[in-house]
């Protein structure tokens, strides 16, 4: 005879499903894939290890409509899955994000191998999908027109144990002829103040720092509860959090950018000296064909606004090139603004058709070979802008968060990397004592490159945090560590400065 305990030692344990997401365009998505991540764990899914390629159980795809050639690029990946698919009994693949909104029909009749396509607004179905797909095996292709729950009230897989994205909108009012992003994630809807506060609270208990608000058009908030102060009061309110160290947000629309929110940065001290706003084009007559509210003095008076009441602001931005009907002299006053605004950085792209958007039928397309030349003068003339705006902080004494896989050489060099609070990227020497991401050090910068500062001498100070504790108990309890989401763009921080791009900008502007 049997007994029960020589049964239940028989019984097959299950290894738990791995699950990998790839992530590609804007800050949205990457927070959005926070929440994939979160909503996949909590279903039972444990993340596939570093390096998998795919090689995972579930493969989800968190796509952009915005880049050039994002079909191209998705269809790609997904052929290259196929195989792996059919020698793999029960792998699922998932395709979601706003390509997925905008290319619902298409996807599985050119990919019928995919199990599950979902949109922006329905991101907390995914684990549901996936299920049903595998009961009824049958493709699932569900994508909600509007907002189902507000991403924020869903799991959460954070990426960084001290840093944090909290998003405070969703959505966009604006109508760009050369985004078509407002038309996949909706008009603009706001959260409640007290839910983000809640939110932010939550995440300094669990030992985050630093925290990144994050909308469509951040400064817009408020627009969809009638209250045009809404954003300045805040910023102010994250200033009363205990334990939040820094503020940052992303990305703030010149329409919206009022005095009082200049005031609140100024006013408030955990409010970082950095500032992300877009131009887009210095010429009037471009912004007028973009249907952006605002012209170059508005544009350029905000930044003296903002320099005289945090001299010292580092201020980057985001630039389209070849926009159609651009002239020589439209490019020239994207040129002048460049000079007059003197931005630490700015993220350049060349404008190329979007399907779907009122900007790809206009007529006078500005020829490939003409945008090209005007890019590289451009990418030229900012590259020496900044090398010229960083050669300014050497010899200045900087306090850094320690941050984690910013510095592509340090192993090699000996360093380590760091933010400043004007988010400037900085390489410091290693001190002798044992220093971790989220902890805050003192150094001195020695040297200015155009996209980075060295701090060559020896570290100042080193102030351990209950944030590089939280990346301490993480790291510990990770063995071995996941892989991290795959990033199309951002991660916490500004991503490399002046990318060699071809699209029109992440359309969160």
């Amino acid at each position: 005879m049997t007994s029960s305990s020589d049964r239940s030692q028989a019984v097959d344990v299950q290894e738990p499903k791995t699950y990998e997401v790839r992530t590609y365009g804007c800050q949205m998505n990457v927070h959005d894939s926070e929440r994939l991540s979160g909503l996949l764990e909590g279903a039972g899914y444990v993340r596939a290890p570093d390096g998998s390629d795919g090689d995972a159980d579930v493969v989800v795809f968190n796509t952009c409509a915005v880049r050039e050639n994002a079909d191209n690029r998705l269809y790609g990946n997904l052929g290259r899955l196929a195989p792996m698919k059919t020698k793999r009994p029960g792998m699922q693949i998932a395709v979601g994000g706003c390509l997925a909104q905008k290319d619902r029909d298409t996807i599985v009749k050119k990919a019928p191998w995919v199990d599950v396509v979902f949109g922006t607004h329905n991101i907390g179905k995914l684990p549901v999908l996936l299920e049903r797909a595998r009961v009824q095996e049958e493709a699932q292709v569900e994508i909600a027109e509007s907002l189902e729950a507000f991403p924020s009230t869903l799991p959460t897989r954070r990426e960084s144990a001290y840093a944090a994205w909290v998003s405070i909108s969703v959505g966009c009012n604006n109508t760009c002829t050369f985004c078509i992003v407002p038309a996949l994630r909706g008009k603009e809807k706001d959260r409640r103040t007290g839910d983000i506060l809640a939110e932010i609270e939550a995440l300094v208990g669990e030992g985050v720092s630093e925290i990144t608000l994050l909308g469509q058009n951040v400064n817009a908030y408020g627009s969809d509860i009638g209250d045009r102060e809404a954003f300045s009061k805040l910023l102010r309110a994250c200033g009363q959090i205990e334990g939040l160290e820094r503020v940052r947000f992303t990305s703030p629309h010149p329409r919206d950018f009022t005095d009082d929110v200049i005031a609140a940065m100024a006013e408030t001290p955990n409010v970082m000296p950095q500032l992300h706003m877009p131009l887009q084009s210095g010429s009037d007559p471009v912004l007028k064909a973009m249907r952006r509210s605002y012209r170059q003095d508005r544009y350029l008076g905000i930044i003296e606004k903002v320099r005289a009441a945090i001299p010292h602001a580092a201020i980057t931005t985001d630039i389209i090139v070849g926009f159609p009907g651009e002239t020589e002299e439209d490019f020239e006053q994207t040129m002048h603004v460049a000079r007059e605004a003197r931005f630490s950085a700015a993220f350049t792209f060349q404008y190329s058709k979007r399907p779907g958007t009122p900007a790809a039928t206009m007529e006078n397309q500005v020829p490939k070979e003409v945008v090209q030349a005007r890019y590289e003068r451009l990418v030229a003339l900012q590259e020496q802008i900044s090398w010229d705006e960083n050669k300014k902080q050497v010899g200045r004494t900087l306090e850094l968060m320690v941050a984690e896989g910013e510095g592509r050489k340090d192993g090699a060099t000996h360093r380590l990397s760091g933010r400043a609070p004007d988010n400037r990227l900085v390489h410091f020497t290693k001190p002798d004592q044992e220093v971790r991401p989220g902890d805050v050090v003192t150094v001195e910068v020695t040297y200015a490159a155009p996209h980075h500062l060295l701090a060559e001498g020896a570290v100042l100070d080193v102030r351990r945090t209950r944030a590089g504790d939280a990346w301490e108990k993480r790291n510990a309890a990770e063995a071995p560590k996941p892989a991290g989401v795959m990033l199309g763009l951002p991660k916490i921080g500004a991503p490399e400065p002046l990318p060699v791009a071809t699209g029109s900008g992440c359309g969160c502007d």
